[in-house]
């Protein structure tokens, strides 16, 4: 983010929303080839790849209660504190979510209604490796408790030495997640899509990841697993006014940008003065970053955009469509309205986008690469089903009858209306 893109022209803004990205050819060959032998070799194949991707072939996949417990007793009492106060939080937001039946009588005699019930097996996908998101595991385990799924079960890379962050472990404890897998990447996903002699197939799978594990969950579709979302590479829009405190912009920037360096951050203003100042103060903040070298790549295929005013600002990150949307403006609450497209929503100097990570309640899987137009986040509803349900007294099928079978003979589908028209019958014969 080394320049500022100086008032685009509305038909440039399309190219300006494109997200850096593998070439997909590439993607989805190397995706179905591992799919393919998973399916066919089960475990010797998630090894192997295992092996090739993370650079050990565990003995055993799945962990022992022994190990889950070893580990999560070795978190400290203050991250367990931390832990503890997000999942409280998560739970308080997502018990909001729960929904009754409501009966509604369509007309009299014929009532209708609808019913959830939790998808029994799912499987949630943690990532690992440099920053193991435990994180995630409060964000997935917890809502698939609300909604009631009998088994859940955990799919995270191992450490060189085939371990898994403690912090995992211990959030998975304490979440109810049913069993745990040291397997990552597309092996990972795979794997639950298809069953192997360790891990169980699984009805639809959850988790976010980078660009390998997005191709490996669209892949999954194939093989009869639903999936969350295209959950994809981190990305951050920062609308900022002239009033924004461009320290806080630029570390909000750089919180999503040391993700991975496939992450994008954009910052659109019609402040050029404040731009620089962001800009200037990301220069100096990326110096004190451990991962630092991590999020340099990120921000170079990230973009820093002036635009006309604030209305023109958030016409471009409804275009955009980001995973994570801060509105770093006065009266940031008063363009709710104006919100469009977007996963999850920051309003105001003080609500970091870092919050909404871990403990301020809302789910942090979202949709990215533009997906927020057509898809939402994670929540209670994404781990049920609804089911609907009628019930027609005799009543009723002499009210909705004829236009029934009517409607089936001009479909010319007979049968259809003999169902009906053999019932009229004998209610009509009964002098009802």
């Amino acid at each position: 983010m080394t320049e500022i893109i100086l008032y685009p022209e509305k038909n440039e803004w399309e190219s300006l929303c494109q997200r850096p990205q593998l070439p997909i050819a590439d993607l989805e060959n190397l995706t179905r080839q591992i799919f393919e032998e998973v399916r066919k070799k089960g475990d010797t194949a998630v090894k192997k790849y295992s092996s090739f991707f993370d650079g050990i072939a565990p003995d055993s996949l799945q962990l022992t209660e022994a190990e889950i417990n070893e580990g999560a007793a070795a978190v400290t009492p203050e991250l367990k504190s931390a832990i503890q106060t997000a999942k409280e939080n998560i739970e308080k937001f997502h018990n909001t979510q729960k929904e009754g039946k409501i009966i509604t009588e369509t007309i009299p005699g014929v009532s209708c209604w609808r019913e959830s019930r939790a998808i029994e097996k799912v499987g949630i996908y943690i990532p690992g490796g440099s920053a193991p998101l435990f994180s995630t595991v409060l964000m997935l385990a917890i809502p698939a408790k609300i909604a009631g799924c009998k088994e859940i079960i955990l799919c995270t890379p191992p450490d060189k030495n085939g371990n898994i962050n403690n912090a995992i472990l211990y959030a998975a404890k304490l979440t109810g997640v049913s069993k745990i897998y040291r397997v990552g990447g597309i092996q990972a996903i795979a794997a639950m899509a298809t069953g192997t002699e360790t891990i169980p197939k699984t009805f639809k799978i959850f988790g976010p990841g980078n660009q390998y594990v997005t191709a490996a969950k669209q892949m999954a579709l194939n093989y009869g697993a639903a999936t969350d979302l295209p959950a994809g590479p981190s990305e951050l829009l920062v609308i900022a006014d002239s009033n924004a405190n461009a320290d806080y912009v630029a570390a909000d920037l750089l919180s999503q940008a040391e993700h991975g360096p496939d992450s994008q951050v954009v910052v659109v203003s019609y402040d050029k003065d404040l731009i620089t100042k962001v800009i200037k103060t990301i220069k100096a903040q990326v110096k004190q970053l451990p991962r630092r070298e991590t999020a340099l790549k990120a921000l170079a295929n990230s973009k820093a955009i002036l635009l006309n005013d604030v209305y023109e600002c958030i016409s471009f990150s409804n275009l955009y469509a980001p995973e994570h949307l801060i509105l770093a403006i006065n009266d940031a609450a008063g363009y709710c309205n104006s919100i469009v497209n977007a996963g999850s929503v920051f309003l105001g100097s003080y609500s970091c986008e870092s919050a909404g990570d871990y403990a301020s309640g809302t789910n942090h899987t979202l949709p990215t690469n533009g997906y927020a137009k057509s898809y939402s986040g994670v929540s209670v509803d994404s781990f049920i089903k609804k089911i609907t349900f009628q019930e027609i007294t005799k009543q009723g099928l002499l009210a909705v009858g004829p236009a029934v079978a009517l409607m089936a003979a001009a479909e010319q589908l007979d049968a259809h209306k003999n169902a009906v028209n053999i019932r009229l019958k004998d209610i009509t014969d009964e002098g009802y």
